[in-house]
């Protein structure tokens, strides 16, 4: 989809990488300039999926005749990939200044935790901390209970990553359209700030409370993961009536009084405490087995190995073996173009390819 439009990548971590793979996976030429001489960044791996697709270039920026093979290669992109702290971009010569001098219809994206100018551009931080101040981390826990540190999707990648995509995607359109190029300031913050709206939704209808346990999804029996007789989980979410009604039948509870005031939330923690029980007694795949293929909105939750092999997969192919690690395939899909993965490359393995499209020294 993204055939032509060229990304250039500053080497990163986190989120700035994983929008780079996301706009490869859709088509486009992503080159990553990573540093020359230098290995991976600890914890991660030499080849990291996150380059899936993606071509490496290797410079010492801080060399100048690389800045100006980084400089004549940000010339020829669509777009720019940095994910530095502000200001270290500006310190290198590689700033949107000069680079909107020489590319006016560049798009360049800036990832950071805190934004471009806030009262905590400059201070470090990670994902937990990003989500804690936008109030998205709020809902994360039972009451009574500190919020549960979710994995790294609700910050880096999705209030992080998938809005500088999005960023970088209208940026491309403008330019496009009008010539003229951008800055996108993408900040953790923000995007998981405005991923909160659809429960602020709910807070106009009064079923959004701030006390966590009171609302509409945190609160009912009918909204959460049980633990089942073999120690694994299995998740409930029936909200409609028609999907309670098929819990219910599922279960032979449906003459059940109590279970039958869906919404009652005097009788919310008796009924989580009642269906705890219940799942309890046998192990996960008896539940996933007995409510499959019905509409009762119950699902087992699985490992990332177990979902590869679960029937779903079967069908979608959404976790594949790539160069022999487990990963998740492109999305969305489109249906006149296909996915066809290519490898994470080495550190620099494209360097003298890309050197010649630039008819620079070797």
């Amino acid at each position: 989809m993204l055939n032509g439009i060229r990304i250039v990548e500053i080497e990163g971590l986190g989120p700035g990488p994983f929008a780079a793979m996301q706009l490869a996976d859709l088509g486009a030429d992503v080159i990553t300039i990573q540093r020359k001489g230098g290995a991976a960044t600890p914890g991660m791996p030499e080849r990291s999926l996150l380059d899936r697709g993606k071509r490496s270039i290797a410079l010492d920026l801080k060399d100048p005749d690389d800045l100006e093979i980084a400089l004549r290669l940000i010339d020829t992109a669509d777009a720019l990939i940095e994910g530095f702290r502000p200001g270290v971009m500006e310190k290198l010569g590689l700033g949107p200044e000069p680079c909107l001098t020489r590319n006016p219809k560049l798009v360049y994206g800036r990832m950071t935790g805190w934004g471009q100018d806030s009262p905590l551009a400059n201070t470090a931080g990670h994902d937990l901390n990003y989500i804690a101040l936008s109030g998205a981390l709020w809902y994360a826990s039972q009451p009574g209970q500190p919020p549960q540190t979710p994995a790294t999707l609700v910050g880096d990648i999705g209030g992080g990553a998938m809005y500088l995509v999005a960023g970088i995607l209208a940026g491309l359109i403008n330019a496009q359209r009008t010539g003229e190029g951008t800055v996108v300031d993408a900040a953790i913050y923000d995007g998981s700030a405005h991923m909160m709206n659809l429960l602020m939704t709910m807070r106009q209808t009064g079923n959004l409370s701030d006390t966590r346990g009171d609302s509409l999804l945190d609160g009912p029996h009918w909204s959460r993961a049980y633990a089942c007789a073999d120690g694994r989980f299995i998740t409930v979410q029936c909200l409609e009536p028609k999907f309670y009604t098929q819990f219910l039948q599922t279960l032979g509870l449906t003459n059940d009084a109590e279970f039958q005031k869906q919404y009652d939330r005097s009788l919310w923690p008796d009924l989580t405490r009642r269906l705890a029980d219940i799942f309890a007694s046998h192990p996960r795949d008896h539940w996933d087995a007995l409510f499959r293929g019905t509409d009762a909105c119950v699902a087992p939750v699985l490992c990332p190995q177990e979902a590869q092999v679960h029937p779903m997969n079967t069908y979608r192919n959404s976790w594949q073996e790539i160069d022999g690690a487990l990963q998740s395939a492109a999305a969305p899909r489109f249906s006149n173009h296909q996915w066809h993965p290519r490898p994470s490359p080495t550190r620099g393995e494209h360097t003298n390819e890309i050197l010649a499209e630039l008819d620079a020294p070797r």
